[in-house]
């Protein structure tokens, strides 16, 4: 079997309305995804981490970069793939857009190896440690209106996720410490007492603001404080980890094994967020995720694009050992974004259906079956949306 073509899906369409986190507004929804062939006529699918012209410059690095490195190699070669890449790519970034480009190639090349194999992904990396897993949805994202306001659409807003099934929820928050402290403490008036929320700041505070919301966040009893400085400020990251008891996470914006190293011996993580379609794929999403428990740090992972997104993490959260083990072991959750996403509603020819899963279920969501990442995108809606 050979590779005969690799291609780039920038799809994108107008949101309803304008949403935000704390490093911009935006009101256009993207998604990339890529499409690798091969001469027996068997197709795997991936999906890049990044929006909008990230996409666009992406598309370019998949396909007049990595294509022509590895047009005719055996797409069940994905180990020695993603090194040869890799290995040329290194003086031009061993993190950003080109492991981002290199995670949706991986990504097809294991939906591939699924396929041929006709087995779901998660029995190639080892076989299910669960055959459901719990959801979270997030929302409460960031509007340009008065803080008032967008307060007392939080309240109802968080309400609605708890409502709708799911077994947590995650807001955004950007505003400024003082008025951040205020949409989170809407949205424990929204959940109730004893619903668990998270908090995602995308890395604007300075490490003493962090402190001050942290504080905040101790007293409103949430449960995860998201990337709450710089991904690069690793002190940071330590200080407050060691000096909050509401839990740190992060790692999102982190590329391979060599980063996450880094990350992890600093022992800023109470939770690692891996990112598969940006860090390097399937392939080192494995690596590191194994350096993660070797370093006690539990993994929840973050999720975002579209529905192969979604469909990669059931296949890699069905694989993920538990850790430390037991009886009644921690367990990881599925990131789902509760706001417009056509991509991932509408992408499928079978769908997902896990806003009705989750409904039905109490807040699960049952793992793909089929073979490779158990999921097929409609080609009538890439073609609608696709932009380049």
């Amino acid at each position: 079997m050979k590779i005969t073509k690799i291609t780039s899906h920038v799809l994108q369409y107008d949101l309803p309305e304008q949403l935000g986190y704390s490093q911009q507004y935006y009101a256009k929804r993207s998604a990339h995804l890529v499409e690798v062939e091969t001469d027996e006529g068997i197709t795997g699918w991936g999906e890049c981490f990044g929006p909008g012209h990230i996409a666009l410059a992406n598309k370019a690095i998949v396909e007049q970069v990595i294509q022509p490195m590895i047009l005719g190699a055996d797409p069940m070669d994905r180990d020695v793939i993603w090194h040869k890449v890799y290995n040329l790519m290194r003086d031009h970034g061993q993190k950003g857009m080109p492991m981002q480009a290199l995670s949706g190639v991986d990504i097809a090349l294991w939906d591939i190896a699924g396929k041929v194999a006709n087995l779901p992904v998660h029995k190639l990396i080892g076989g299910a440690h669960r055959d459901h897993v719990t959801v979270y949805g997030y929302g409460m994202m960031l509007r340009p209106e008065p803080v008032a306001d967008l307060a007392a659409r939080f309240v109802d807003e968080a309400a609605e996720i708890r409502d709708m099934g799911f077994a947590a929820t995650k807001m955004k928050v950007g505003l400024g410490p003082k008025d951040d402290v205020t949409l989170a403490q809407a949205v424990r008036r929204g959940v109730g007492e004893d619903f668990r929320f998270m908090v995602d700041a995308n890395h604007c505070y300075t490490t003493s603001d962090a402190f001050y919301v942290g504080r905040a966040l101790e007293e409103l009893e949430a449960y995860w404080f998201e990337e709450p400085v710089a991904p690069e400020d690793h002190d940071g990251y330590r200080e407050l980890r060691a000096g909050l008891k509401v839990n740190i996470s992060g790692g999102e914006a982190e590329f391979g094994r060599w980063g996450w190293r880094q990350i992890l011996e600093n022992r800023g993580l109470d939770i690692a967020q891996p990112e598969v379609c940006a860090l390097g794929g399937i392939s080192e999403y494995l690596r590191v995720l194994a350096l993660c428990h070797a370093h006690f740090t539990p993994v929840i992972n973050h999720v975002w694009g579209s529905a192969i997104a979604v469909a990669t993490n059931l296949q890699l959260l069905a694989a993920m050992p538990p850790m430390p083990g037991g009886l009644h072991p921690w367990e990881p959750m599925l990131e789902f974004d509760t706001t417009d996403n056509k991509f991932r509603d509408d992408l499928l020819v079978e769908p997902l259906n896990i806003q009705r899963q989750v409904k039905q279920s109490g807040g699960m969501v049952a793992i793909p079956q089929g073979a490779g990442l158990g999921v097929e995108p409609d080609r009538a809606v890439i073609d609608h949306y696709k932009i380049a």
